[in-house]
C-alpha cells in the first residue's frame, strides 16, 4: 500500500517529477509529484497501467502555494456511526485529503477518525492531511463567521484548516449553536405550524462574508479560502473585491454536467476548481432524485474505456475528472471502494475516450436548490 494519498490535478508548470512505484494491479505506475502536464497535453497514447507518463499529479500547486491532494474522500452523507473507523481506515489505506462541512452533521466522529489514525501509525502527521470544510448559510455575517470556523475546528480537534470553503452563495437567518446545531435549511424545523417549517433568508453581501474569511486567513486559522457552486458572474463580483483571492471553487461536476465555460472560466484567473459528485448520479439514488440505471456510469462509452483499461466504470469517470484538470472527491461508505477509487493512477484515457466522455454533457444538474429548497419556502435557483 502506498504511503502517499493518490492525488491528482492540474499545475501551473509543465515540469514532471517522475516517482515509479508497484500499482495496486501489481504493475509498474508512474505517480508525478507535484507538477503535471496541462491538460491540453493529456490523453496521448500510450494509454494503460504501463503508460510512461500518465499526465497526472499528486498534488495541485495553489496559488497560495500550497500543495492540495486532489483525489479527497468526501464525508456528506456518511452516518456518524460509520465515520471514524471509515475516516481512518481510509487514512491508512493513502487517503490525506478529507472533504467535511458543518452542514454534514458529522466532523466530530471526523476528528475521531483522524486521531485514531495519527495514533496508529505515528509516521503520519497533521501536517500530511489536507482538511477542508464548509461554512454554512446561517453564518454568513461578518461577526459570525469566525465562530462557526473555531466550531468546526473545535469539533474537528485541529488548529488549522487547510481549506475553508463558503458552502453556497445562500445566506440564511442565524442559528445560535445552542439552539441547533447543524442548523441545516429550514429555521425552525419544530414549529407547529407545518407553514413555517421553511428557510428565513437574510441577504448578506458577498463580499462581507469575504472579509471574515480573510481574517481567519490573517489569524493561522484556515490556510486557503475558497467558494462552492459559484457561477462566472459570482467568481467575477469576489475576485475583483477580494484581498485574498479564492485559492478553489467547488462545483458538482461529472459527465452529464461538465461545466467547461465554468472550469475554463475559473482556470484562467487561477482558481482551481474540485468535483463533488464526480460519479454522477451515483450518490443520489438513496435520495430518490435519480434511479439506479441512470447516470454516465451506466453508459457504453465509459463501460468501454473500462474494460480497455482493466477498470470498473466509476474510476473512469474519475480518471476522467482528473484528465480534464479538476480534482474530484468521491464519497463511499464501503472500505473496498475506497481501494478502487484511490487506483487511478498510472493509466491514461486516450484522447479518443476523453472525448467521447466529454460528448456526453447535457447540464444535467442533481444537487439544485432549484429543486430541492422547494418544499422548504423555496425555490433558490442560484444557477440561473
Amino acid at each position: 500500500m502506498s504511503a502517499t494519498a493518490a492525488r491528482i490535478g492540474p499545475q501551473l508548470t509543465n515540469s514532471l517529477a517522475l516517482d515509479r512505484r508497484p500499482s495496486r494491479r501489481g504493475k509498474t505506475s508512474a505517480t508525478i509529484r507535484a507538477v503535471m502536464t496541462p491538460p491540453d497535453k493529456l490523453g496521448a497514447k500510450p494509454t494503460g497501467h504501463n503508460a510512461p507518463n500518465p499526465g497526472v499529479a499528486e498534488r495541485a500547486i495553489l496559488r497560495t502555494g500550497s500543495r492540495m491532494p486532489l483525489l479527497g474522500l468526501g464525508t456528506w452523507k456518511i452516518p456518524k456511526e460509520q465515520t471514524p473507523a471509515l475516516v481512518e481506515t481510509a487514512i491508512r489505506k493513502g487517503w490525506r485529503h478529507l472533504d467535511c462541512a458543518c452542514d454534514y452533521g458529522n466532523e466530530r466522529e471526523v476528528g475521531v477518525g483522524i486521531r485514531a489514525a495519527l495514533t496508529e501509525d505515528p509516521t503520519i502527521s497533521r501536517d500530511d492531511l489536507w482538511v477542508t470544510s464548509k461554512l454554512w448559510n446561517t453564518y454568513h455575517r461578518q461577526e459570525h463567521v469566525r465562530d462557526a470556523c473555531l466550531r468546526t475546528l473545535d469539533d474537528l480537534g485541529l488548529e488549522y484548516l487547510d481549506l475553508y470553503l463558503v458552502h453556497f452563495p445562500i445566506s440564511l437567518k442565524f442559528v445560535p449553536f445552542e439552539t441547533r446545531y447543524p442548523p441545516e435549511w429550514v429555521h425552525d424545523p419544530d414549529a407547529s405550524d407545518p407553514a413555517d417549517r421553511v428557510m428565513v433568508h437574510d441577504p448578506v453581501p458577498i463580499a462581507e462574508t469575504w472579509r471574515a474569511m480573510e481574517q481567519l486567513v490573517d489569524e493561522g486559522l484556515v490556510k486557503n479560502i475558497g467558494v462552492c457552486n459559484f457561477n462566472v458572474s459570482l467568481l467575477t463580483d469576489l475576485l475583483a473585491a477580494a484581498r485574498v483571492k479564492p485559492a478553489v471553487l467547488q462545483i458538482e461536476s461529472h459527465p452529464y454536467l461538465s461545466q467547461k465555460h465554468l472550469v475554463d472560466y475559473a482556470r484562467s484567473k487561477q482558481v482551481h476548481v474540485t468535483a463533488f459528485s464526480p460519479l454522477g448520479s451515483a450518490g443520489y439514488v438513496e435520495m430518490g432524485w435519480t434511479k439506479p440505471t441512470e447516470g454516465a456510469i451506466n453508459e457504453a462509452c465509459v463501460k468501454a474505456a473500462a474494460a480497455a483499461h482493466g477498470a470498473t466504470p466509476g474510476q473512469v469517470l474519475l480518471r476522467w475528472a482528473l484528465q480534464r484538470g479538476t480534482s474530484a472527491i468521491p464519497k463511499t461508505t464501503k472500505a473496498g471502494r475506497l481501494d478502487e477509487n484511490i487506483d487511478v493512477f498510472g493509466w491514461t484515457l486516450g484522447a479518443d475516450e476523453m472525448s467521447a466522455i466529454d460528448a456526453l454533457n447535457r447540464n444535467e444538474r442533481y444537487n439544485d436548490p432549484a429543486e430541492f429548497c422547494v418544499g422548504m419556502g423555496g425555490p433558490v435557483p442560484i444557477y440561473d
